[in-house]
């Protein structure tokens, strides 16, 4: 049975699976709010590294940053210029304070040296409606919500977020090899179980959840949607949530970026 617990950054959902007998038949799917929420929100109710067993990391996506069709420019090193010769005015959009959107933005602006303000939206469709026709300058949206648009050719995409181009859109340059180097961003999903869940249960979820993941139909459906399945064992999974959490924790203290719980 899959039960939606939405709310708080996937906090309330945390929070029930950390509680939960850790007997193998309550598991967590979540993202990146597993290495941030600790920055974001002012008090957890759990421990995110020792609560939670990990099982497996399942997909990794990559964001796109996208400008509106009118926009002067069309690469990354134009917008680098024209967010200089406009400094105080370029604004960007996200889905939200502290979703991945917004923390690629910062990013962005750390790495790029550039000035942006943030314009939060509820969600990622009102920040499209008015990225579309101008009225904020550029988005670093999550693959799979804007690839039709930039396809449709309704949104311009100057470039991916990640270390390596994407098979969907081999055309369109990384924004490291666009001259922010060390950039590489992207959102992600894994399973985690309550800590103090039998080795051997674990060890069973990771196998079968790895099979699914490289079965033809799953790993073909994935792929559409520019996300890239990619299993792990559970170390893997710890390793990559701890660089995870090394590498946002200093952008949102410096970003000052807070969520009130």
């Amino acid at each position: 049975m899959i039960e939606n617990k939405p709310g708080a950054g996937g906090n309330i959902a945390a929070d029930l699976v950390a509680h939960s007998d850790p007997d193998g038949y309550t598991i967590l799917i979540v993202g990146p709010g597993q290495a941030t929420n600790q920055f974001l929100y002012p008090q957890l109710s759990y421990d995110p590294i020792g609560d939670f067993a990990p099982v497996t990391l399942l997909i990794t996506q990559p964001n796109m940053m996208c400008v509106p069709n009118s926009s002067p420019a069309k690469s990354v090193q134009q917008f680098i210029a024209w967010c200089n010769e406009n400094r105080g005015k370029v604004t960007y959009a996200s889905s939200g304070n502290g979703t991945t959107l917004h923390l690629c933005g910062e990013l962005f602006k750390r790495l790029a040296k550039v000035e942006m303000t943030h314009i939060p939206y509820r969600g990622g469709a009102p920040a499209l409606n008015d990225l579309i026709p101008g009225r904020v300058d550029v988005i670093f949206d999550n693959m799979p919500t804007v690839l039709e648009h930039v396809k449709a050719g309704s949104l311009r995409g100057l470039a991916v977020t990640t270390r390596e181009r994407v098979a969907v859109v081999p055309e369109i340059p990384t924004i490291a090899e666009s001259g922010v180097p060390g950039f590489d961003v992207f959102s992600w999903f894994g399973f985690f179980v309550p800590a103090r869940t039998p080795e051997g249960v674990i060890a069973r979820l990771n196998a079968d959840t790895n099979a699914a993941l490289v079965h033809a139909s799953v790993k073909t459906r994935f792929e559409e949607l520019g996300a890239n399945p990619k299993g792990s064992t559970p170390a893997e999974l710890a390793a990559f949530l701890k660089s995870e959490i090394d590498k946002w924790g200093p952008v949102i203290r410096d970003a000052r970026i807070r969520i009130d719980n």
